[in-house]
């Protein structure tokens, strides 16, 4: 029997990475609670250090499943235009999953801010001073924006087939995205509230730290776009890897302007309250 594929799918090799990024996961799930409940480990109480191998776990992760991926589309041709369809539509139903994230961590933000919950009386609560959505967090909403304007430049780089300009704007799209997170790490630390300090700060950090960890990835996602435009392996009619990434911090970006109209601006200025 001939051992050639008859039909037009990719039937895809055994892969380990797959129970890699399941092991990434649930390292660090268990460092987060270990750390966030300061539970001691060999005597010692844990510090953000404990989070580091689950992280160095995720970035393996991406960096060798990713490389398959390319390996499958590049050098052994792969990737059909069946194939590539369900590519695309795997990752649709991957940012609609996401999106079910965030409804639930918006909602428990909304349940106690707009009065559902009979503990709440006030929101922010008493003794909470919130940060201030006209500073750091509204440059932050330009940042991001204009994050997804240059991704936008790239992507029509990459439709006219010039994949060194697409590059050096895929770039920029990852700097800005690193800019974000410096300065969210910067609101974090000088935030006059901690996690523990009640539902406001567990709900608020839960929230924007979520979606921080959303521009980690995309911001990852961009460079591995950038490094493969440089290398010229996307065509003006074949860019799934590229259209994939520029979903995701689309994305990224729309979840932030909700962040910022509500849990910022709208429902995070003081004072709001209600009567039961």
């Amino acid at each position: 029997m001939s051992a050639a594929a008859k039909h037009p799918f990719h039937m895809v090799n055994p892969s380990p990475w797959p129970l890699m990024g399941a092991c990434s996961a649930l390292v660090i799930a268990v460092s987060a609670v270990l750390y966030f409940h300061k539970v001691p480990i060999l005597g010692t109480t844990p510090g953000p250090w404990l989070l580091i191998p689950g992280f160095v776990l995720m970035i393996l992760t991406m960096r060798f499943w990713w490389r398959d991926v390319v390996h499958e589309s590049v050098v052994e041709h792969a990737h059909t235009n069946e194939a590539s369809d369900g590519l695309r539509i795997g990752m649709a139903l991957f940012i609609a999953s996401e999106v079910m994230f965030f409804v639930a961590f918006f909602w428990a933000f909304f349940h106690n801010s707009l009065g559902f919950s009979t503990n709440m009386h006030q929101w922010p609560p008493e003794g909470i001073t919130v940060l201030e959505a006209w500073d750091l967090p509204f440059y932050n909403t330009v940042i991001l924006l204009t994050s997804g304007g240059t991704l936008t430049r790239a992507h029509l780089y990459v439709e006219e087939g010039n994949n060194k300009a697409a590059a050096r704007w895929l770039f920029i799209s990852a700097a800005l995205g690193a800019i974000f997170l410096g300065l969210q790490a910067y609101e974090y630390g000088h935030a006059a509230f901690k996690l523990t300090d009640g539902i406001y700060p567990s709900t608020f950090y839960l929230a924007t730290g979520f979606h921080g960890f959303h521009v980690f990835v995309g911001t990852c996602f961009l460079l591995v776009c950038g490094v493969r435009a440089a290398k010229g392996q996307f065509t003006a009619h074949k860019h799934v890897g590229f259209q994939a990434a520029a979903w995701y911090w689309h994305f990224v970006d729309v979840v932030w302007l909700f962040l910022f109209v509500w849990v910022y601006w709208i429902l995070g200025e003081p004072v709001r309250s209600f009567v039961h």
